[in-house]
């Protein structure tokens, strides 16, 4: 369709065959649909109804939350403080964030998701969703539900939109900030006195969901009481699929439910992370873990190895290396640690996801090369802020992308830097994930690394929780205290340390 007109240029047939059929798209019969059977996911119309026998799981409170929000954007907790921007293309951003008034980073987004499909099947072979340049992560943002979609205490964020006629329209509800908590913080047992001290770990949630056509999107910006910040991504929503003649079965899909084909396809985000470790002049290290030769003077027994960290001078890319424990760490090299004598810095391990499948000659490829790696290195310069690309709709080709920034070889070292990490999900559709599928789901833990001078959680209380209730028929634990004067099992075996008892002095007489 012309979209200027709004006239029809020209009717495609799409392919229906199956795996010896090729890219022929002539082997439908007359009625397409006789093959196929309902698929509902709202409640009242799923086959068998909902279960029953699930209890209320209930996030309270009665204190109130401990996050604060102020003048609109400005979230203060756990020694935490940033600000939430929000605007029509990347949704929520992060802003000069800062922990106990020390500056940790100066924005965090996400830049850009591309969702190419591996059906080579005309009019297939032209299905690449640009999700963030397309349509706009801003411009999908649901309006949230209480007790639905963010539970506990929860602080919404409206956002000021603009309408195609220009005028300003109010998105409510966009984002959610609330806490949750997320198991054990840190715990130890001292054998030797029998005291147990546990501290849970409790994260402050900023999130915002989007519903892109088929797809849904949840992102989070996680904050922890030890100083770390994690960008969580879950994809849920309804697979994208295509008809497949009765009988048939696909190499380019799996047939999800009678004439279903859901075709596979990759899902390959891009997140920015403009870093200002104590201050705006960083440096980005490469750091691995690797064998150190048998060595008389260094390593006689052969169980030592080395760490490596290379210092990034020029704007480039590097990929994952799990082998090697490729680590990406961000630092100062003007603030050192008083205890370890290193920059102080954050870091963070690229995850060795699977890459853009397409050809390196293919449009799909061309139009996102920020897919080709994992990690890009690159100066800041305003403006700059889509790894794809800022025009991506119809495009032949990534332009003014991260791979054109990195390409200016740009010195990098001592600099205004940025740090784009891409990963992705290769979805090769399963019939579980018909008529909508569970979550999948990702994260990116951007950690401390010498930035403190100890556990910053060290002084995060470790109280019982008073809700908590034993389960009918069970029974243990006293309820009583908090914990950090709880017990463990008397039995020294249950720390392997033997059964028999030695008395003091038949300890003192070896010494």
């Amino acid at each position: 369709m012309d979209t200027y007109t709004s006239k029809i240029v020209r009717v495609d047939k799409v392919a229906t065959g199956g795996k010896d059929d090729g890219v022929r798209y002539d082997t439908v019969s007359t009625n397409v649909l006789d093959h196929c059977v309902a698929s509902d996911y709202v409640p009242e119309l799923v086959e068998g109804g909902m279960r029953t026998d699930l209890k209320p799981l209930n996030v309270v409170q009665p204190e109130g939350p401990s996050f604060r929000v102020s003048n609109e954007s400005l979230v203060e907790w756990q020694k935490w403080r940033f600000r939430v921007g929000f605007n029509p293309r990347e949704g929520a951003t992060i802003h000069d964030v800062r922990y106990d008034g020390r500056s940790v980073l100066h924005r965090l987004s996400l830049s850009e998701m591309t969702v190419p499909y591996g059906d080579p099947r005309p009019p297939f072979h032209r299905k690449q969703a640009f999700d963030f340049g397309d349509g706009g992560a801003g411009r999908a943002a649901n309006n949230l539900e209480l007790g639905c979609d963010c539970l506990g205490v929860i602080k919404y964020l409206d956002a000021i939109m603009v309408s195609p006629s220009g005028e300003p329209t109010v998105s409510k509800n966009v984002v959610c900030i609330h806490e949750q908590d997320n198991g054990i913080g840190w715990k130890h047992t001292n054998f030797r006195t029998n005291r147990a001290v546990v501290t849970r770990s409790r994260e402050l949630v900023v999130q915002f969901v989007i519903t892109l056509a088929n797809y849904e999107y949840v992102f989070a910006y996680k904050f922890d009481q030890a100083g770390g910040v994690t960008i969580e991504t879950r994809a849920t929503g309804i697979v994208s699929v295509v008809n497949i003649d009765p009988g048939k079965t696909s190499p380019w899909g799996n047939v999800v439910a009678p004439g279903v084909l859901a075709q596979n396809h990759q899902h390959l985000f891009c997140i920015r992370i403009d870093p200002a470790i104590d201050g705006p002049r960083n440096t980005v290290l490469q750091e691995e873990s690797l064998p150190l030769p048998i060595s008389q003077h260094t390593n006689p027994w052969g169980n030592g190895y080395q760490v490596i960290s290379k210092p990034i001078t020029t704007s480039q890319w590097l990929d994952a290396s799990p082998s090697t424990n490729r680590t990406i760490k961000m630092i100062n090299p003007h603030h050192l640690n008083p205890i370890s004598g290193k920059p102080v810095g954050y870091k963070f391990m690229p995850s060795p996801t699977q890459l853009l499948l397409a050809q390196p000659d293919s449009i799909v490829a061309k139009r996102a090369q920020f897919a080709h790696h994992h990690v890009w290195i690159t100066k800041h310069r305003d403006g700059e802020f889509w790894a794809g690309g800022e025009f991506t709709n119809q495009s032949q080709r990534e332009i003014d992308g991260v791979a054109d920034a990195a390409a200016r070889g740009d010195n990098v070292e001592d600099e205004d830097v940025v740090v784009w990490n891409v990963f992705g999900l290769t979805h090769n559709p399963r019939v579980e994930d018909w008529p909508v599928m569970p979550m999948e789901k990702h994260e990116v833990h951007i950690r401390p690394a010498d930035f403190f001078d100890r556990n910053p959680a060290l002084d995060v209380p470790g109280q019982r929780n008073l809700s908590s209730r034993l389960a009918p028929g069970s029974e243990g634990g006293d309820g009583e205290g908090d914990c950090c004067s709880g017990s463990v099992q008397a039995a020294p075996t249950t720390h392997w340390q033997g059964t028999k008892e030695i008395e003091t002095k038949d300890v003192s007489s070896k010494l």
